[in-house]
Order: C-alpha cells, then sequence, then structure tokens
C-alpha cells in the first residue's frame, strides 16, 4: 500500500488504489437558507452582514415566554422545492424539538421536523461531465431554523482550539432553512467525488432558478455535509452482489461551502478511509471538518445518533397541513425545469456540448442569456464571461455570479463591449486590454476605451504603407504565401500589429497581404 502523510498526521491511500479496494458510499445533506425577508418564527429581518445581535428578538433568542409563528412565505418555498425534486408532499406535518447544547444555539434546541418532513421520497437526475445520467434519490426535504454563528478570536485557525475567547453572533438564528437529504448514493464508484460535486451544483442551479434562495456558497447560504463510508468490494459497482454489500461506518464533513472543495473534500476522506481499514483500524463514526487551504480533514466531534436528540413535537406550533389546492397552485408557478432549459438554450446559441458544459460548469448561464438579451452575439457572451470574470472570480474563490453582482459588472457591460468590436472600433487585444479597465474600477467599456486612446486606425493608406513595410522586411514569408502556403500570413499579420501598436484591424490587414502576394 502506497501512503502519503499530511502534517495532520493522517495517513491516505492512493485514491485509485483505494478504489480498486473498496466502494464508496455517500450520503449528502444540503443546507439551504431562504431568502425570505423574515426569519422562520419571528418578524426579525433576515439581511445578511448586518451589525452582530441587531436583527434578534425574544422569539429567536428562545427568551422564556415568546412564541413561535410560522413563516407562510417559508413553507411554500418547501413545497417547491420538494415538487421541483419530483418529491411526494405531506398532506400532514410538524415541527420538533432537536435537543443539543451549543453556544451558538439560544434556546438549547433547534425547530426542526425529524420523522415527519414536509417533502420525501423524491429524485434529482444529475448530467456528469462526459454526459452520464445519474439519478441522485431524496429521501427527504425537511423545513427547520440555522443556527447562529462563534467566532473563535485569538487562534491562528479560526477554529475553537487555539481560541482565547469566542463571541457569538443570534442574528442567523433562526433565518428559515430547508435541509435536502439524499438516500445512499451507491454505484458511482471511482465517479463518486464528481457525482456529489455535479449533483450539488445541479441543486444550487435548481434553487437560484426556483428563486427561494440566493445560493451563495461562500456566504453559507447554501451548506453541503459530506457522509462517506467504504465498503468491501465484491464486484461492480452497480452489481446486485456490490449492492448486498452491508454499508460500512460513515463520517460527515461538515458545512463544506463551495464544489470544488465537495469533491476535494469526498475524495479526501475516501483515501483516508482507505488507508484507516487496510490498516486493520476501523472509522470513527464522527464530524471533520474540511480545510480548504491544506485540502485534508480534521476530526470535530463523535456523530450523534438521532435518539440523543431527544426529539419530541413542537408544543408551541400547530401542524402544517397544505391544502391539494395549495400543492397545485404552487406546482404551477415551477420554472422551465434546469436540464430542459439547458438544451433550449444550447440549441438557440449554436454551441456544442462541451461548449455548454464549460458555461454551466462556469455558472455563467443565466449571465450569458442576458448578455445576449442585451444585443451580443452568443460566442461574444461566451467568450467574455468565461475569460478574465471567470478567471478572477476563481481566484477569489468565489462564484462567477457572486463576483460580477459584487463588482457591478453586468451582462449590459458585456453587450457594450462585444457592440465596440463588433462596430469595428476595437480588436480582440484591444477589448481585452478594456475588459481588465472595466474589472479594475475605472468605468465602462467606452469610457476605458476613451481613457486609454483604444481605438482601430481607419486609414486605408496608413495600413497598407504598413503591408507593404512588413512584405518587404520578410521576404522568405512573403514567397511561402506566393506558393499557396497561406498559414503563412499569420507571421505577416503579427508583424503588422506589431509595427501599428496593436491598432490595426487584424482582418484588413490579411486581405491586403493576401491581395498583394496571390
Amino acid at each position: 500500500m502506497s501512503t502519503t502523510t499530511t502534517h495532520h498526521q493522517d495517513a491516505v491511500m492512493d485514491y485509485d488504489e483505494a478504489l480498486a479496494t473498496f466502494d464508496p458510499v455517500m450520503g449528502l445533506e444540503v443546507h439551504v437558507e431562504l431568502h425570505t425577508n423574515t426569519k422562520m418564527f419571528c418578524g426579525c429581518p433576515t439581511e445578511f452582514g448586518a451589525e452582530p445581535n441587531s436583527q434578534v428578538c425574544p422569539v429567536c433568542l428562545g427568551l422564556p415566554g415568546a412564541l413561535p409563528v410560522v413563516n407562510e412565505k417559508a413553507v411554500e418555498s418547501a413545497i417547491r422545492i420538494g415538487l421541483a425534486l419530483n418529491c411526494e408532499i405531506a398532506s400532514w406535518c410538524r415541527f420538533a424539538r432537536k435537543n443539543y447544547f451549543y453556544p451558538d444555539m439560544p434556546k438549547n434546541f433547534q425547530t426542526s421536523q425529524y420523522d415527519e418532513p414536509i417533502a420525501f421520497e423524491g429524485y434529482l437526475d444529475v448530467d456528469l461531465d462526459d454526459g452520464t445520467v445519474y439519478r441522485v434519490e431524496i429521501e427527504r426535504a425537511h423545513m427547520e431554523e440555522d443556527t447562529g454563528k462563534s467566532l473563535h478570536i485569538g487562534g491562528a485557525t479560526g477554529r475553537i482550539h487555539g481560541a482565547d475567547h469566542s463571541l457569538v453572533d443570534y442574528n442567523r438564528a433562526g433565518i428559515p432553512l430547508i435541509e435536502i437529504v439524499t438516500k445512499p448514493l451507491v454505484g458511482a464508484g471511482e465517479r463518486a467525488p464528481e457525482v456529489a460535486r455535479t449533483y450539488v451544483a445541479a441543486l444550487r442551479e435548481l434553487l437560484r432558478a426556483l428563486d427561494v434562495s440566493d445560493v451563495k456558497m461562500e456566504q453559507g447560504s447554501m451548506r453541503c455535509d459530506a457522509n462517506v463510508s467504504l465498503r468491501a468490494k465484491a464486484g461492480e459497482p452497480t452489481s446486485a452482489e456490490q449492492l448486498a454489500v452491508p454499508l460500512g461506518t460513515r463520517t460527515e464533513t461538515k458545512n463544506v461551502n463551495s464544489l470544488r472543495s465537495v469533491e476535494r473534500a469526498i475524495r479526501y476522506e475516501i483515501s483516508r478511509h482507505a488507508a484507516v481499514l487496510a490498516g486493520g483500524g476501523s472509522i470513527l463514526q464522527e464530524t471533520r471538518h474540511w480545510h480548504e487551504d491544506t485540502g485534508v480533514t480534521t476530526s470535530g466531534r463523535v456523530k450523534s445518533d438521532a435518539d440523543d436528540y431527544r426529539y419530541f413535537p413542537e408544543p408551541d406550533l400547530v401542524p402544517v397541513a397544505p391544502s391539494r389546492e395549495l400543492v397545485d397552485r404552487l406546482r404551477g408557478t415551477l420554472p422551465e425545469p434546469p436540464a430542459e432549459r439547458r438544451k433550449r438554450l444550447q440549441n438557440d446559441w449554436g454551441y456544442s456540448d462541451l461548449e455548454m458544459r464549460d458555461v454551466y460548469n462556469a455558472g455563467a448561464a443565466e449571465l450569458i442569456e442576458q448578455t445576449v438579451s442585451a444585443g451580443a452575439s452568443p460566442s461574444a457572451a461566451r467568450k467574455w464571461w468565461l475569460g478574465e470574470p471567470s478567471r478572477r472570480a476563481n481566484a477569489e474563490a468565489t462564484d462567477l455570479v457572486s463576483y460580477a453582482a459584487d463588482l457591478g459588472f453586468t451582462p449590459a457591460t458585456v453587450a457594450e463591449l462585444d457592440s465596440l468590436v463588433r462596430s469595428g472600433r476595437l480588436n480582440d487585444s484591444m477589448a481585452r486590454e478594456v475588459l481588465g479597465g472595466v474589472l479594475d474600477g475605472e468605468g465602462g467599456p467606452t469610457a476605458v476605451a476613451d481613457a486609454r486612446g483604444l481605438e482601430l486606425k481607419q486609414d486605408d493608406g496608413a495600413l497598407e504603407a504598413a503591408v507593404d513595410t512588413v512584405i518587404a522586411a520578410n521576404p522568405d514569408v512573403a514567397a511561402k504565401i506566393r506558393d499557396g502556403k497561406v498559414a503563412a500570413a499569420g507571421a505577416l499579420i503579427g508583424q503588422v500589429m506589431k509595427a501599428t501598436k496593436g491598432q490595426a484591424d487584424a482582418g484588413k490587414a490579411r486581405e491586403l497581404i493576401l491581395g498583394k502576394l496571390q
């Protein structure tokens, strides 16, 4: 067995070796904050980033005598999410108290749903990178409230270990949450990390289309808890023989907050579990923390089972009993399914499968759709969004939509840049320079181009003179073009662009060169 050791002293097995020996099984729990105006059981606002403890009241602080009231909008959002996930919607369900002590739990219990969720028995089909479809079975989607947030001060890691003291912000306590829980995901084999990433991406896309959450993973409004276990390998992942093998002990990596991290965390846990099991050890059922900087997980706490939470029905809330009429009305509000929308857009835009996959992996479909509506061509919209803006978003570890929104970089901005190219004012290299200036906050595309004096020279006489000079200086290349090797013109075009400091029209330069040499 080949192993490496991290600075946390956890041995890991080579991933391919691990998959040759063991079969991975996953379970994904995705928590989604709903973007309602008020919290789940009180009238406090839900604005992100407010002054700590400024959005609290006796209800969400759990003060004696305060009584909760269910947020109707949150219930409707939960039903719409369930319907979009092909779930059954309960005709009657209720809340329960999940009892545990934690500093960011002001009531010492969380109001959640236990054995009576509002939505259950659903599925979501996801397209993997090669076009394979994997069906993720959904066990349940239930309503609950979010916790507050602990800030550990003075340590190097931001975690409680090594901190001098802790602060608690209860603004988030009570914000409506939907927890979407999958059934055990089996049969993915070596593609398990990819399946997890693709599922979370598809779920985020669906929730954004439903307009029930801003799904900003970097802000915590969508978080994934990734459960991983390994079992002995007895055949192909989807074979009856393999599926009959008992599941192994699982670990739960908590609050993973990016698509890339979901994939990396699961891949790491598969390798770590394999090393433990191959070495004769056993897996401890526990929560784990993911470290983005080092790419490893570390131990959190021993995982509690449901019995440890002493669930019992919430006595201060009446059951929720949505009528069939309400469910049917909400079903009528569902948007076009994202998979169907993707196929329609791909057909409208004329993208290849690979191009469309790149667009969705970058989270750029909606931005491109709006850019095309603003007047840009589909090819230009894809090129500009998937270029420098996407690169900078990745560098800042955020998604493209959030990066653009924070910067005020809009589809209309990209359409304006494209119009400058199509009108003949800018060539491609100039447009890239303008785009960089826009992203650096120098203004809109036209303003940046004006400030930098960027404009293609329209003087045909000057361009022809430059072409003549370049042809005379490169007789060998000119001879190749005369002999029919048209591709050699690229070298002369480059020389013309250099001579004109990038301000010539490359298309016109090519026409002149070929006209003179053919």
